[in-house]
C-alpha cells in the first residue's frame, strides 16, 4: 500500500461554508483518517494550501485543523507544479475569473456553485476546461443529503408510480441585523457582490430537478425584495438591492410540474428548512434534509370538505418514515471523495462538471429574465 499526495490550492475557505463543509468536514476529515483509501489499497492524501487575503485568519484556520501551508499569493500557488487541484469557495462574482486562471495554469478544478454570475461566463469556463483537457467538477451537495438519497430510492423503486408534481419549500428567517445579528453575510443581499436568492438557489434546484425528477424545460419565476434595508457586519444599514425570495414554477420533461418557494424571509412551520413533496399516481413522498416519509395509494385518507367542524383526520399520522438502511456521510465529503477518485483515475468520469454548473447558471439567469419580463422562459439544451 502506497501513499499518493494530492496538492490542493483551497481558495476562499475562511468563509462559513468553505471552513465548515469543505475544510473541516471534508478535506481535514479525510486527512485525519490517513487519506482516502483507493480500490488498489493506496491512500490518496490531500495536502491543502489555504489561500486568501487575510493571513491572520488563514494562520488561525491552519493551526486549528492541522494545515501547515497558507498563502496570500494566489498567482504563486497556481504556478506551483506540486499542487494539481484548484478549489474555490470565495464570492460568486470573482469565481469565473479565478477558475479561468486556474485552468490556464493547467490545474484541475473543483468549485462551489454558481460557477459564474452570467451564463456567458459559465459556458466559457466549461469550454476552456474541455479545451485544456483538465478534470473538473462543481459542488452539487443537495443530491447527497440523506433525505434526498432516500427519496431517490423511493422513486427508483416505482413506489410513486407516474410522478405528477413536485412542491418544494426552502428557507428561514434571516435576521435583519438590528434585533439579532444576521446569520448570513451581507454580500448575499448586494447585487454588486453576486448576491440574490435566485442566483443562489435556482442553481441548486436545477441539479435537484434534473437528477431526481426530470430535466427542466421551462421556468416562470417571481422574485421579491421583501426587506430593502439590512444591517451589515459593521453595524451600519445598507440597501438590499437583490431578491431575498423567489417563487418559481418549472415544467419538467414528462409533463411533471414543479413549484419551489425559496425565501430568506419566512418563518419555518414544516418538517425541515427544505422539504420536497412528490405526488405520484401510486403514492407520495415528502423529503427533508435527513428524513423521508411516504404514503401509498391504499393508505391515502379520504377527506370530506366541511369547514364547520374541527378536522377529524390527523394527516401527519398517515405517513410512514423511510428507515436508515445505510450510512449517510456528510454530503460535501461524499462528493469530494467521488471527485478525488475521479482525479486518481479510479472512475472514468464525473457527472457534475462545469457543464452541469453552467446549466445551473442558465436556470438562474432564466429565472431573473422571467421575473423581469413577467413571462415563461423556455430552457433550451445547453451547447458547450
Amino acid at each position: 500500500m502506497a501513499q499518493r499526495r494530492l496538492g490542493i490550492v483551497m481558495n476562499g475557505v475562511t468563509g462559513r461554508m468553505g471552513t465548515n463543509q469543505h475544510l473541516v468536514r471534508s478535506i481535514a476529515a479525510i486527512r485525519a483518517e490517513g487519506g482516502l483509501r483507493l480500490a488498489n489499497g493506496d491512500r490518496l492524501v490531500p495536502d491543502p494550501i489555504l489561500v486568501g487575503r487575510n493571513r491572520e485568519k488563514l494562520e488561525a484556520l491552519g493551526r486549528a485543523h492541522g494545515v501547515e501551508r497558507i498563502s496570500t499569493d494566489l498567482d504563486a500557488c497556481l504556478r506551483d507544479e506540486r499542487d494539481e487541484l484548484f478549489f474555490d469557495a470565495a464570492t460568486t462574482q470573482m469565481r469565473a475569473g479565478l477558475v479561468a486562471r486556474a485552468i490556464a495554469a493547467g490545474k484541475h478544478v473543483y468549485v462551489e456553485k454558481p460557477t459564474a454570475d452570467r451564463l456567458e461566463d459559465a459556458v466559457k469556463l466549461a469550454r476552456l476546461a474541455k479545451q485544456a483537457g483538465i478534470k473538473h467538477g462543481v459542488v452539487q451537495d443537495k443530491l447527497f443529503l440523506p433525505g434526498l438519497r432516500k427519496l431517490r430510492m423511493v422513486i427508483e423503486s416505482g413506489f410513486l408510480g407516474r410522478i405528477c408534481s413536485v412542491k418544494g419549500e426552502f428557507g428561514y428567517w434571516v435576521f435583519e441585523g438590528d434585533l439579532q445579528p444576521a446569520q448570513r453575510p451581507s454580500w448575499n443581499y448586494k447585487k454588486a457582490e453576486g448576491g440574490g436568492i435566485i442566483l443562489d438557489m435556482l442553481c441548486h434546484w436545477r441539479y435537484v430537478l434534473d437528477n431526481l425528477f426530470g430535466e427542466v424545460e421551462a421556468v416562470s419565476c417571481l422574485g421579491a425584495t421583501h426587506i430593502p434595508t439590512r444591517i451589515g457586519e459593521d453595524g451600519r444599514p445598507y440597501a438590499a438591492d437583490v431578491d431575498d425570495a423567489a417563487y418559481a414554477t418549472f415544467q419538467l420533461k414528462g409533463g411533471i410540474v414543479a413549484h419551489i418557494n425559496s425565501s430568506w424571509v419566512t418563518r419555518v412551520r414544516r418538517d425541515d428548512l427544505a422539504t420536497f413533496q412528490v405526488d405520484g399516481t401510486h403514492g407520495s413522498a415528502v423529503a427533508g434534509l435527513q428524513k423521508c416519509w411516504t404514503q401509498s395509494r391504499v393508505a391515502t385518507p379520504k377527506p370530506v370538505w366541511n369547514p364547520d367542524i374541527p378536522q377529524p383526520i390527523d394527516f401527519f399520522a398517515g405517513w410512514q418514515e423511510v428507515p436508515n438502511t445505510e450510512d449517510y456521510p456528510n454530503g460535501f465529503r461524499a462528493q469530494w471523495e467521488m471527485f478525488l477518485r475521479y482525479l486518481a483515475g479510479e472512475v472514468p468520469s464525473f457527472p457534475w462538471d462545469l457543464t452541469a454548473g453552467a446549466k445551473g447558471v442558465q436556470l438562474a439567469e432564466a429565472g431573473l429574465w422571467s421575473w423581469r419580463e413577467r413571462r415563461w422562459i423556455d430552457i433550451p439544451a445547453l451547447e458547450v
